[in-house]
């Protein structure tokens, strides 16, 4: 997996979150902070999703997965139920 594209935007949403933290502290309209709170969710949503298909993408290449393909399956359906609960 390569990290650095994920890094990446996880230090955008790092500062989304820092601008959020200011929005706060200078008490600004509820509806902004809701709005950059929306946007911080969704990227970091897309960063999952990354990381997701970045696993998927190995344990579909990988030899194990012939070997052991519904335990597999397994894993990943319950990796994506716990991601999806956000």
């Amino acid at each position: 997996m390569e990290q650095a594209p994920i890094v990446a935007r996880l230090r955008i949403i790092e500062g989304q979150i820092r601008g959020i933290v200011k929005l706060v502290e200078q008490d600004h309209n509820c509806s902004q902070i809701l709005h950059q709170i929306s946007a911080v969710r969704a990227a970091s949503e897309q960063v999952g999703f990354i990381i997701l298909e970045n696993h998927l993408r190995k344990c579909l290449l990988n030899k194990t997965w012939q070997e052991h393909g519904d335990e597999q399956i397994h894993q990943l359906v319950s990796m994506w139920k716990n991601f999806s609960k956000m």
